[in-house]
């Protein structure tokens, strides 16, 4: 590559010189994609260039994601396809061009930070590729996401071949499952694959001559005879089914077959989810510091999982109850919530509950007031330790899966999962560190407010201890052509006087998988169907957004009611952005005589909020409704928690013939996306993060881009004014939506995926070493020397 480079440095020797004299002109030690991507089209917009965009050169700026300048050298971290990662550096004056490798690199961005004193020639270096070596992993950008898949192919083959006494571990693993002293599968008297062979024939030769709907108390003693036990189905036709699976799987494993068999085994009837942070409860809670979408989620997730567990095992003629346990914090100050309770069951579910922990102090205190998620570290290793106690305390033994949840929660489902034995799944939602810029890089100025060296080093631990990490969107793990995904960017990082990352995550590995969740089908449903629609809520729903506000704090009115409306809402934050949208608003004219402004979010009075960037926000948002003379035209409602309202107001602005915007800055998922079209209102939602996914631009909705609100002011525009103009464009953008989460943004279809996945992943780790106790011992290593360090330091 540098000899190609060379050669061509020299073809465009002034185009090159000049090009990297205006990024050093630039005075920015580092620089940006948007940087160094923007100054390279304004220079190549120059009549002069002479095809030196389509040069070696171009394309290697085209690829370039960042760079570390001090002058006379360039530093460049390329990426030329999703997921590879190439390094160079320029000596801007001779134009010399050099490979280096990421250790290099990231050394050069160190110095740049420290000074210029000694660099450190024994940085602590953290390279986990030599623990993968050997082990499967994907090739191709577009199955990244697709792991379970991926997996089931490779090693579904050389289940009976290249595996150590494969066949042999299929019979152990099927003779495994249990359920407080009730063998379930295969008992004792088959004890070789002959014999299950055998056994299989005879079973389904016994079945054949009873009726379809003979349950297991007809047949039972038989099969029983044979080595079997319940599990295999709740009819005669079930069992036969599962039974010729198994006996094609023992013929020749294909991957399809061997999903599908995996998915009935009788093997998950207790799920313990990790949620430490926040204020955890079913109602009050939505709004409170560190309280949103997460909680919103795992209850939903709760409901859909006991569901599935549920079906499953009714399937396949198991009488068990499935039991799940939200494990949470529990905070004796708890703002009129039940967070001071220690046991709540989840409405909607018959078996599953919130068990709420407490935070301890060093003398075994128990911690009374709310915590932020990012001053919590110190007190998860006795909180996992505490919670594990009552895990199995509740459930009378392990549960066969711990789900994590954010930083705080996957590294508690570290911990326990290394005590326990049990599978481990992480669910990030979001991780800070694309979200602050540069906060690698710059921790230590960040130390104070957001500890990102104890979440960074803990992201670390938790990604790799995981035996499948869950993600709403493909870009949540690998990004774009253009960015980089949020699990991508711990691929290779420093935070210096730290440690250097070499490489800590892998996005071809297989443990990655895509699982979108839904919305509540009860709360969010078309506004077009009228019988289900809360008609008794209209009465408050009218004074909340046209009149006083029913004693919720609200400001301003609208002068022109018949006006469709405009709808954003979230928490008042930075990144959410809600006062992005309002500038671009009040900054078009032409968007202000079409549509009013509903804004609902966060509290009115900042002597109300307890969180720094929310009263920050707060005042900046009536700051810009007076400088844009917004009374009239916009109004601001203080968060609604309630759900059902909630659900209703969607439906109430899509009534009015209105449009949801999610303007956020950057997005991992977008839960309010998927309950806005859930609803049938057109969406218009950024294009950075999970809605560019969800949304299919121009079809199902919009995406902007808010970097330039302008642009994205004058697409609501557009929107409204054809509408206005033709009546079947809103009905098309809201039944396309409608279909677009039907077919794949539901927790019907997110149930029955977890299930599977769960299923398949704890077979593998089972007869393979999935497990990978090598890379375990040495992430203890930098827990043990490096977080526990860190964590200490976090005032407590």
């Amino acid at each position: 590559m540098s000899e190609e480079l060379s050669d061509d440095l020299q073809t465009h020797r002034d185009g090159a010189y000049q090009l990297l004299r205006r990024y050093v002109a630039l005075n920015k030690t580092f620089l940006l994609r948007s940087d160094l991507q923007d100054t390279f089209e304004a220079f190549c917009a120059d009549d002069s260039c002479n095809g030196f965009a389509d040069s070696p050169f171009g394309g290697t700026i085209r690829a370039a994601q960042e760079a570390a300048i001090e002058a006379p050298w360039m530093y460049l971290a390329m990426r030329p396809r999703i997921g590879k990662w190439s390094f160079l550096r320029f000596h801007v004056e001779s134009l010399d061009a050099q490979e280096v490798s990421v250790s290099e690199f990231l050394a050069f961005k160190e110095r740049l930070i420290e000074g210029t004193g000694q660099p450190d020639d024994w940085p602590l270096e953290v390279d986990l590729a030599p623990f993968n070596r050997g082990f499967p992993r994907l090739r191709e950008a577009r199955s990244i996401g697709q792991g379970v898949s991926f997996l089931n192919r490779r090693l579904s083959s050389e289940l009976f071949q290249t595996l150590d006494k494969g066949d042999k571990r299929l019979l152990e693993f099927l003779r495994v499952h249990h359920h407080r002293g009730e063998q379930l599968m295969l008992n004792r008297r088959i004890t070789d694959v002959t014999e299950l062979r055998r056994a299989v024939r005879q079973a389904d030769e016994y079945l054949e001559d009873h009726p379809k709907d003979a349950e297991w108390n007809t047949v039972g003693n038989k099969l029983q005879e044979l080595g079997f036990e319940p599990g295999w189905g709740k009819t005669a036709e079930r069992m036969r089914d599962t039974f010729r699976l198994l006996s094609d799987i023992l013929e020749a494993p294909a991957p399809a077959n061997l999903e599908k068999f995996l998915a009935r085994i009788p093997m998950i009837f207790s799920i313990v989810i990790l949620s430490p942070h926040g204020y955890f409860g079913q109602s009050n809670v939505l709004g409170l510091p560190d309280t949103g979408g997460q909680v919103v989620y795992i209850l939903d997730q709760s409901r859909a999982l006991e569901k599935e567990m549920r079906h499953r095992l009714e399937e396949q003629g198991v009488d068990i109850d499935p039991q799940i346990l939200v494990v949470t914090r529990l905070i004796p100050e708890a703002q009129g919530t039940t967070c001071d309770q220690r046991i709540e069951r989840i409405t909607g579910t018959s078996h599953a509950r919130i068990l709420r922990v407490p935070f301890r102090d060093q003398a075994g205190e128990v911690v009374p007031q709310w915590i932020s998620r990012f001053e919590v570290w110190p007190y998860l290793e006795r909180f996992a330790a505490e919670a594990e106690t009552e895990v199995l305390a509740e459930l009378s033994g392990p549960p066969a899966l711990l789900i994590g949840n954010y930083s705080d929660g996957c590294l508690v489902a570290s911990l326990m999962s290394r005590k326990l034995q049990v599978t481990q799944c992480n669910i990030a939602h979001a991780l800070e560190k694309t979200k602050y810029l540069l906060s690698d890089l710059y921790w230590r100025e960040n130390e104070e407010q957001y500890h990102f060296g104890c979440q960074f080093t803990a992201d670390l631990i938790s990604m790799n201890t995981a035996d499948f990490i869950i993600t709403s969107t493909y870009q949540e793990i690998a990004g774009t052509s253009q960015s980089v995904g949020q699990y991508e960017s711990y691929g290779a990082f420093t935070m210096p006087g730290l440690f250097r990352v070499i490489d800590g995550v892998d996005v071809f590995d297989p443990k990655f998988n895509v699982v979108s969740p839904g919305a509540d089908p009860d709360v969010y449903f078309p506004y077009t169907e009228k019988k289900r629609r809360m008609r008794g809520l209209h009465a408050e729903l009218e004074a909340l957004v046209l009149g006083d506000g029913g004693g919720t704090p609200t400001r301003s009115q609208f002068k022109d009611r018949d006006k469709p409306m405009i709808f954003t809402m979230a928490r008042l934050d930075r990144i959410k952005n809600l006062n992005g949208l309002v500038d671009w608003y009040g900054n078009c004219p032409r968007l202000r005589k079409l549509a009013n402004l509903l804004v609902v979010g966060g509290h009115l009075d900042p002597d109300k909020s307890s969180d720094h960037e929310e009263r920050e926000q707060i005042c900046l948002l009536h700051e810009l409704i007076d400088r844009h003379e917004l009374e009239g035209q916009i109004r601001w409602v203080g968060f609604q928690s309630e759900r059902n309202l909630v659900g209703e107001l969607y439906r109430f602005v899509a009534d009015q013939r209105g449009a949801f915007v999610q303007p956020a800055l950057f997005e991992a998922y977008g839960l309010t996306v998927i309950e806005a079209m859930s609803t049938g209102l057109p969406t218009f939602a950024t294009c950075y993060g999970g809605p560019s996914e969800i949304i299919e631009h121009g079809v199902s909705g919009f995406h902007i881009d808010p970097n330039h609100g302008d642009v994205a002011a004058e697409m609501l525009a557009d929107f409204f004014t054809q509408s206005a103009q033709d009546i079947a464009y809103w009905d098309r953008v809201s039944n396309n939506a409608l279909a677009r989460i039907d077919s794949h943004y539901t927790w019907k279809l997110y149930g029955e995926r977890m299930m599977t996945l769960a299923r398949v992943y704890g077979f593998w780790k089972y007869v393979t070493n999935l497990e990978r106790q090598e890379t375990r011992r040495y992430l203890e290593m930098l827990y043990s020397l490096q977080y526990r360090r860190l964590a200490e330091a976090v005032p407590h």
